[in-house]
Parts: C-alpha cells; sequence; structure tokens
C-alpha cells in the first residue's frame, strides 16, 4: 500500500469520523428541543423518556443529565404520597434527581445551573425528610445555591430561580426561633435576606408566579401587607409556566382574602 492511498483511507475516515458526529450532535441537540416541548407542557414522564433516549446516544452531555435530573424532580412532585410505601417511591426519585444533578456538576463545574438542580433536589429531600432533621442537606442548598449564583451563568432566568431558592430557603428555616435552629448549624437563616433574594429574583425575571407568592408571604411575616397585597395580585397576572402555578395562584387568592382587613 503507498502512501497515497493511505494518506487518503485515512482521509476519508476521519471525514465519516466527524460526519457521524455532527449528526448525533444534530440529533441530541433535536431530541433536547423534544425535552424542552414536553416540559412546557407540564408532561414529565415524557420528558424524562426522550431525555433518557439522548442519554443512551451521548451519556456524557450536560444539557442532557441536567434535565433529566429536573424530570426527576418534576414526577417526584406529582407522585402519590399517602402511605410508607408511597413515600419510599417518592423519595427514590428525588434521590435519582440528586444523582444526575451531581453527574452534571462533575460533567461541567462551571455551568450555574448544575448546582442549581443540586440544591432544587437536595432541598426536596429536606422537605421531605424535615428541613430540622437533616441540616447537613440544608446547608448543601444554601451553598450550591449561592455557588450558582456566583458563577452567574445559564441566564436572567436560571439566576432568578436561585436567587428564589436562597430565598425560599432563608424563608423556611427563619420560621424557626433563632436560637433553636443555631444549635443545628442554621443561625444562618433570616427572613429579611429572604425578602431581598426574592426581590432580586423578580427582577431577573418578572413573570413567574411562585416568586410572588413566596415573597407576599415573606413580607406578611413582617406585616407589610400593603405590599404583600401588591405582590399577590401581581402572582394572578402572570402567565402559566409551571406545573405548580396553579396550586400557587390559588394560594395568593387565599392568602389575598385572609389579608384583606389587614
Amino acid at each position: 500500500m503507498n502512501k497515497h492511498y493511505s494518506k487518503t483511507l485515512l482521509a476519508i475516515f476521519l471525514v465519516s469520523i466527524i460526519a457521524t458526529t455532527n449528526l448525533l450532535a444534530q440529533s441530541v441537540d433535536k431530541l433536547i428541543d423534544e425535552v424542552d416541548n414536553y416540559y412546557k407542557q407540564f408532561n414529565n414522564e415524557k420528558a424524562l423518556e426522550v431525555a433518557k433516549k439522548a442519554e443512551k446516544t451521548d451519556p456524557d452531555n450536560f444539557e442532557v443529565i441536567w434535565r433529566i435530573s429536573r424530570a426527576y424532580v418534576d414526577i417526584a412532585e406529582k407522585m402519590p404520597s399517602s402511605t410508607s410505601q408511597q413515600e419510599d417511591a417518592q423519595l427514590a426519585v428525588y434521590q435519582k434527581a440528586l444523582e444526575y444533578a451531581d453527574k452534571a456538576i462533575k460533567i461541567n463545574p462551571s455551568s450555574s445551573i448544575g448546582y442549581l438542580r443540586r440544591a432544587i433536589a437536595n432541598g426536596k429531600i429536606a422537605l421531605f425528610k424535615g428541613v430540622f432533621s437533616v441540616a447537613g442537606v440544608v446547608n448543601s442548598v444554601r451553598a450550591d445555591v449561592e455557588k450558582s449564583i456566583q458563577l452567574n451563568t445559564g441566564g436572567n432566568f436560571t439566576q432568578a430561580v436561585a436567587h428564589y431558592v436562597l430565598g425560599r430557603t432563608h424563608a423556611k428555616i427563619s420560621e424557626k426561633w433563632k436560637p433553636a435552629r443555631s444549635v443545628l448549624g442554621l443561625g444562618w437563616a433570616d427572613n429579611e435576606i429572604a425578602i431581598a433574594e426574592f426581590k432580586k429574583a423578580i427582577a431577573l425575571y418578572p413573570t413567574y408566579v411562585m416568586f410572588y407568592v413566596d415573597y407576599a408571604n415573606s413580607l406578611i411575616r413582617e406585616d407589610e401587607y400593603k405590599i404583600a397585597r401588591e405582590m399577590l395580585n401581581k402572582a394572578l397576572q402572570q402567565p402559566i409556566q409551571h406545573q405548580d402555578d396553579e396550586k400557587r395562584m390559588a394560594e395568593a387568592k387565599k392568602t389575598l382574602n385572609d389579608i384583606k382587613d389587614e
């Protein structure tokens, strides 16, 4: 075999590899678009099914992996939890979300969204188990979401959700008497910080129902009823973008009625 022929074969081989890689990338990109369309429809099972298909094609694709974590959280949120068996099944799905968030961070440790997805998965696990019984998990939620904000990647929506999760964490933990939670290493939580974080979330992405509802709840704790009513009314004016938006709107209506005389 002469040198010219060998070089020709090598060139053909390299071109075929590049072409195959490009086709696979296009295929995965198309599947990611499909995942996002199902997410917008709140069809979590189909979103997961398509994302898992994309994972088989490209197991270490960051955009696929964090979306799988998101899908597992959304699925777990809608699972029944009336019996101990159902609770165990729900927790197992949250744990899968955590596993995929961990993998996303390993693949791309410079992206905000991996840390945000891990914070959300751990936050759900903490709420499931009881936040004051898993202080270490709660502290990791705070650390991850602060890392997500520090990295400042992923655009306004990702950053808005990060500030919201940080605000919600402060709000939830600060409900407990400070000296009692300080013993657990959770003395850092502060409802005033929660308020500031909710405001940042709204400034970055002003059309998300839950931002306004949780902001209002924290304002009510500070007896800021006028602003709280304004925020609750704004919540009712936003488009439906999340699977829990209708439930949060119903909460906003009830809270408005509860504080109408305040």
